[in-house]
């Protein structure tokens, strides 16, 4: 009989609240959806892209990771082990001023966030594109394994990431 992993139980969690924003709440529309299993490596990843409803210039991603080692933790229930997987946080938008926008995002991730969880922010620009748009992709990674144990923090994450998104809106 199949037994679902920690990695299976957040991302349906994760996965079912986004979709209620969606489908049911009308707070936002999901864009994109992955469910990869990268045989080469063994791991596993999840994620959910959205926008928020009325708006245009963030698109959210909520990324759920899981490797090898998490995995046969949790099946070969290896002692001392707490299974779990990684979550990200990423948001991509287009931004002009750099030495403005930038700063701002991070204060402004920083404050919804704390200090702890630093904004690693990622500038690209196509070569010959006429104009001096970025594109940035700011990255929150969790420094800890997200188990079980969290689900019934996954409502407070989602509201801070609805937060996020709005007030990145503004920038």
């Amino acid at each position: 009989m199949f037994h679902p992993t920690v990695f299976d139980n957040i991302k349906v969690s994760l996965e079912n609240q986004l979709y209620d924003y969606d489908n049911l709440d009308g707070i936002l529309i999901i864009t994109d959806r992955t469910d990869l299993l990268n045989l080469a490596l063994m791991s596993r990843e999840f994620t959910l892209s959205f926008k928020l409803s009325g708006g245009y210039k963030v698109t959210s991603e909520v990324v759920l990771l899981s490797s090898v080692k998490d995995l046969s933790d949790e099946i070969l229930e290896t002692p001392g082990s707490d299974p779990g997987c990684s979550l990200l946080l990423r948001f991509y938008m287009e931004i002009e001023d750099v030495a403005l926008q930038c700063p701002a995002i991070e204060r402004i991730l920083s404050g919804i966030w704390g200090p702890d969880l630093k904004p690693e922010q990622s500038l690209s620009f196509r070569y010959g594109a006429e104009g001096d748009t970025y594109h940035n992709c700011i990255q929150l990674t969790f420094n800890r394994q997200i188990t079980e144990a969290q689900m019934e923090d996954i409502p407070d994450l989602l509201k801070y990431l609805l937060q996020s998104a709005e007030e990145l809106e503004g920038v």
